[in-house]
């Protein structure tokens, strides 16, 4: 039960979260798409406005470390509940540190079927140490353990990142892995990398935005369809020589092949894992493996396995029902205590960010808490390669909002514009350029409607990603030089923090923000209090305490 403010009565329109998703704030301007762009919405609120940074990394959203980027699963769940829960990679962390991952029933049941079935332990799953999806360290350990649980077979099936970690970076991370499957192997042990390709060519899609990514997926790892090599690292090579200047992340699919058979078909009898601990790319192929009447694509031979996620990708709606840490419960939500005090909500976003302003903003909860009060609207993404339409659906969005908005119903509101994130991730700097600019002209005609309707606006980022496009030395702050002395693209989230710029015509000039100065420096966590206060709520005790300071 939300209490009214005592420090501040409330704006009389709307309350507006604007999320600029990726854009985050850096002063050198070596490689900074947002400092490179035309963007005087954004100057100007940030010379005339109350502004300050916020942490988007690290503990400060539920990381293990500081040295961990943040991305927009743990940041919008910080926005959304004003809190900071352990998240992903420190849940898997400390499940297998303390032994509760190969004590649980999902990995009983995973081990002791390919044990009864004489069948082979499948892992599948993005393949490096970024640590926003997935940790290469996870799934060496389950691997071990396998081994030790007497199973016979692995197979891995990676998924080459090159956008979390450098952009082309994949043999940094095969080859050391094989070295670790050649110390493991024995007469009774054959662990081997089956098949795999890049993040953004098979398998991990999400929202329902190109299933036949998913599909290429299903052919290659489960059918063993697709153009054979010996090895991983063979097909790396041969693939980039034939496309010069190829990400990882885009990489065509590859069957590893031996004896003119493919290594690793997932076949009946076989155990599934899925290692990525992130929901939001792992949906899709969960279902293809686990729901009887999918219809997303023709399957072909559905094998019958023993699937599991590292966690469960969606607690509503149970997928996987097998999964083997259990997520965060991120209760108390924001949207939770609206909807209790009766208060209006819009949350609106293309295809690419919907999940993000709905399910990852609510804690991980994919329906509404009182349908009457919520209200979300996607935008279908385009499907096609977003540095070709830099711009993606910023404009739509934006109409679509500003009329919503001049209906009065919604209280508060809440937008995520993917530009900057989602071109970033390419590594396209022009078009990461004309992204920043697009979410620019977006405020820019978002802005004077919520003045006229007595409103005002957060405008704030979930982590960084456009202003740092190339990779940057850590201890020059220079970019970092490959041998050729060529800059590197850098296509990954930063450890930069992102603005929160109150946007604010209506209190005479009485609200302000606290500064990044203090103590504890301030995170994203601390939005959702900030977001309270400006509607006239007292927040509850276990949020972060808002940011808004009320003068006279």
């Amino acid at each position: 039960m939300l209490s009214r403010s005592s420090i501040f009565p409330g704006v009389a329109g709307p309350v507006v979260t604007v999320v600029m998703d990726g854009i985050g704030r850096r002063v050198a301007a070596a490689g900074n798409a947002v400092a490179d762009a035309h963007t005087p919405t954004l100057d100007r609120l940030l010379a005339r406005y109350p502004h300050t940074l916020l942490k988007a990394h690290g503990t400060a959203v539920g990381m293990p470390s500081d040295d961990d980027m943040g991305n927009s699963e743990v940041g919008h769940n910080a926005l959304g509940s004003g809190q900071v829960y352990a998240q992903g990679a420190a849940l898997v962390n400390d499940a297998i540190a303390g032994g509760s991952l190969f004590a649980g029933a999902a990995w009983g049941e995973i081990v002791a079927n390919v044990l009864a079935c004489g069948g082979t332990l499948h892992f599948l799953g993005l393949f490096s140490d970024g640590n926003v999806h997935s940790h290469i360290d996870h799934l060496k350990a389950m691997v071990a353990a396998a081994r030790g649980a007497g199973v016979a077979r692995v197979r891995v099936h990676v998924l080459l990142d090159g956008r979390d970690v450098p952009a082309t970076s994949a043999l940094d991370y095969v080859l050391p892995f094989e070295q670790f499957l050649a110390g493991l192997r024995s007469e009774a042990f054959d662990a081997r990398i089956a098949s795999g390709g890049g993040r953004m060519h098979v398998t991990m899609d999400r929202y329902e935005a190109d299933w036949d990514m998913v599909a290429r997926g299903w052919a290659t790892h489960v059918h063993g369809e697709g153009r054979r090599f010996a090895s991983a690292a063979d097909a790396i090579a041969q693939l980039r020589s034939e496309q010069p200047g190829i990400g990882d992340q885009d990489l065509p699919a590859f069957v590893i092949a031996a004896d003119g058979a493919p290594l690793g078909p997932v076949l009946d009898g076989d155990s599934v894992v899925f290692f990525n601990f992130r929901g939001d790319r792992a949906i899709e192929i969960s279902r293809a493996f686990t729901e009887e009447d999918f219809t997303a694509f023709a399957r072909g031979r559905l094998p019958r396995v023993c699937y599991a996620g590292m966690l469960q990708y969606d607690g509503d709606l149970q997928i996987p029902r097998r999964f083997l840490v259990a997520p965060p419960a991120i209760r108390d939500t924001m949207g939770e205590y609206l909807s209790g005090a009766g208060v209006s909500q819009l949350a609106i976003s293309e295809t690419q960010k919907f999940g993000h302003v709905t399910y990852f903003w609510n804690g991980n909860r994919s329906g509404r808490f009182d349908e009457r009060l919520e209200q979300w609207i996607e935008v279908p993404s385009d499907r096609v390669p977003f540095e070709e339409r830099p711009w993606m659906k910023a404009a739509e969005i934006t109409d679509a909002l500003i009329a919503e908005l001049k209906t009065g119903r919604h209280r508060a509101a809440r937008v995520n514009y993917a530009n900057g994130d989602m071109v970033g991730h390419t590594g396209n700097y022009y078009a990461a350029v004309l992204a920043v600019e697009a979410v620019d002209l977006a405020l820019a005609r978002l802005l004077p409607v919520v003045d006229a309707l007595g409103g005002v606006a957060l405008v704030t980022a979930d982590h960084g990603n456009a202003e740092e496009m190339l990779e940057i030395d850590r201890k020059s702050g220079a970019p970092a030089l490959d041998a050729a002395g060529h800059t590197r693209a850098k296509t990954s989230h930063t450890l930069n923090p992102v603005p929160l710029v109150l946007y604010d015509n209506q209190s005479g000039g009485r609200l302000r923000l606290a500064g990044d100065s203090d103590e504890p420096a301030p995170g994203l966590a601390n939005v959702a209090a900030t977001t309270l206060e400006l509607l006239g709520f007292a927040a509850p005790g276990m949020w972060r305490p808002s940011l808004l300071r009320v003068a006279g």
